[in-house]
């Protein structure tokens, strides 16, 4: 319509599902992408156990029930297998979203200034190669919101 400049939406390794029909329409209306959560509420930073808690009247109590939870260190933990040395997983997982044309900015959660710095340097770094988001678009996981 020309009447939309950018959208916000979650995308990440795990959440794929803006590449099915959000991608393509933004790429026809020329619509700005701006990803959100990269790092799936902290999953993809790798720091994750099944030992993890967080204070109470924290919201990702009820995002990481014991079952999302489990799945999330889980699948991290796949994940991990992947990542190319010298390289990190949040690294990755930031590259991961760079890499998709249709992303023009990413918004990456950042709780210390090495945050920002290790951020940046992903982005100064470039695009995965073709082999690993390959391997990485197969880690697509369409989950159900808890309750």
């Amino acid at each position: 319509s020309g009447l939309i400049d950018a959208v916000q939406v979650v995308y990440n390794i795990f959440d794929q599902n803006p590449r099915d029909e959000l991608f393509p329409a933004c790429r026809e209306h020329d619509v700005a992408v701006i990803a959100r959560v990269p790092f799936d509420e902290g999953t993809l930073t790798g720091n994750l156990t099944l030992e993890s808690t967080w204070p109470r009247g924290d919201w990702r109590n009820t995002y990481f029930t014991d079952d999302n939870l489990r799945q999330s260190v889980e699948r991290a933990e796949l994940l991990k297998q992947l990542v190319p040395p010298g390289m990190t997983l949040p690294e990755m997982a930031l590259r991961f979203i760079l890499s998709e044309p249709t992303v023009s900015t990413v918004i990456p959660g950042m709780r210390k200034s090495r945050h920002v710095e290790e951020n940046l340097a992903a982005s100064d770094a470039g695009p995965l190669d073709a082999d690993l988001l390959g391997e990485l678009a197969k880690h697509r996981w369409d989950r159900a919101p808890t309750g």
